[in-house]
């Protein structure tokens, strides 16, 4: 493809994602096709020539838009968000064309030194400790950044002890990548104990200690803490000023996944909500793709001693040796995480930081969390439901009073009518329906239209 042909097609293309942006909303949030209807649709063979533009185009309307949950629509309710934004597209776009391997400091400077600023720009836009300052990587996930915890504290505990003695603690709301990152590291699901929580689903600092306790007069060896801000059942907050303590008497890694939460930070009378404690944890991560206008995927985890996680995670093959990096004046990322490879992720970020600025970003959240306690309100003044945990963000958890049949019928009535979409949980054993605000073009009219639209098929 000559340049002149990018230009012409290129803007074809831009012209339909702006145009699906304004028309997002028209949609059925949830895609109405079978099991392999996509796939029909599509030839049995890959084209023997090329195919002309417009017809690529044009499929995109035919094939793939029909097989689409619109995540970005307004009416999007489900999980939690998975912002996008126009300056994040574009981004990805630049970062797509200049197709950098960005896996060495020598390999394209402006990859690894532009990644280091933004993330420190982000350490004072969030409020968090000045240790993180220089200390921070973009990962893909919250998911690899528990697992590149994981790994540091492990190989942080003495190599003469048994690994098979290890025990790590997470509560009983923390999201399944904790025990999956146990298992990718090499270490059993049951030396992962799952702690008991209170009565806002958070963990109990006295259940920790206990289990603690427990282990080490069985002498076994606790070795890491995973805390939880904002848990994917109910978005409940661990008390980490509480956990830290505990964990420091045994030296124990903290590491903190603040994936929803996290982005809160930027609205200064959130911070001690959402960041208590973390002057005396190990590790923290949380997801801009989720909260903070930037397209997935972009996790960002800060270490406060990047030693540890290097020691872990560092293989330097001849191939790769370069005076740059043998100066040790850079930051090569390869060793930061799982991957060699990594992809330009902070030209996103820095687009959407420099668009919205500071004062946008504050009022993007502001704007969900608001929403997000009207509905609450609402719903504490409906006798036909009960909220079942605290609404401190943008998440509302509730049930029918009617029972969990009548809350499950609710739920399957609204996203049956394509007008929005909800997911649920399970708190406690009770069906619990979650309205997770936090789209990007999610607006107070869309809540009152939920609103609206949970009177209209209420069951029960």
């Amino acid at each position: 493809m000559r340049p002149d042909e990018f230009r012409r097609v290129g803007h074809d293309v831009v012209d339909w994602v702006a145009d699906y942006m304004e028309r997002v909303e028209s949609f059925p949030v949830l895609a109405a096709v079978e099991p392999g209807e996509i796939r029909s649709r599509l030839p049995a063979h890959a084209p023997a020539v090329g195919e002309p533009w417009d017809e690529i185009l044009a499929d995109l309307d035919r094939v793939v838009l029909p097989g689409i949950t619109h995540w970005q629509s307004p009416n999007f309710f489900g999980y939690f968000p998975a912002n996008s934004s126009g300056p994040s597209v574009l981004g990805d776009l630049v970062a797509s064309g200049l197709g950098v391997q960005g896996m060495l400091w020598a390999t394209s400077p402006a990859c690894t030194e532009l990644e280091t600023h933004v993330l420190d720009w982000l350490v004072e836009l969030l409020g968090l400790p000045d240790r993180f300052t220089g200390n921070g990587v973009i990962q893909d996930s919250a998911s690899s950044a528990t697992l590149c915890a994981i790994l540091a504290a492990r190989d942080r505990v003495s190599p003469t002890i048994d690994r098979t003695k290890l025990r790590a603690y997470t509560s009983t709301q923390a999201h399944s990548s904790v025990e999956k990152g146990m298992r990718v590291a090499g270490l059993r699901a049951d030396q992962l104990r799952l702690v008991e929580v209170g009565e806002t689903y958070a963990m109990r600092p006295d259940a920790l200690a206990t289990a603690i306790a427990a282990d080490v007069a069985q002498g076994l060896v606790p070795f890491l803490v995973v805390a939880t801000v904002g848990t994917t059942s109910s978005a409940a907050i661990d008390p980490v000023a509480d956990l830290v303590p505990i964990a420091g008497r045994h030296g124990m890694w903290v590491h903190v996944d603040a994936a929803y939460a996290g982005a809160a930070a930027v609205v200064p009378h959130l911070r001690a909500l959402v960041n208590a404690g973390l002057e005396g944890v190990d590790s923290w991560c949380f997801d801009p793709h989720k909260w903070l206008l930037t397209n997935f995927d972009c996790d960002v985890l800060y270490v406060a001693d990047r030693g540890a996680l290097l020691s872990a995670l560092s293989v330097v093959p001849e191939y790769l040796r370069n005076a740059a990096s043998e100066s040790g004046a850079v930051i090569d990322y390869r060793d930061w995480h799982v991957p060699l490879g990594r992809r330009f992720r902070a030209l996103k970020l820095w687009f959407v930081l420099r668009h919205y600025g500071v004062v946008g970003l504050r009022e993007h959240i502001e704007r969900h969390v608001a929403s997000a306690r009207w509905l609450a309100a609402r719903v504490d003044d409906d006798e036909r439901f009960e909220r079942i945990a605290p609404t401190d963000l943008s998440l509302v958890c509730f049930a029918c009073t009617a029972g969990d049949d009548a809350s499950e019928r609710l739920v399957h009535a609204i996203n049956a009518s394509g007008a929005a979409f909800v997911t649920h949980t399970r708190l406690d054993s009770r069906y619990v329906i979650r309205v997770a605000i936090g789209a990007t073009q999610t607006t107070q009219r869309h809540v009152e239209r939920l609103w609206d639209l949970l009177q209209r098929d209420r069951v029960g």
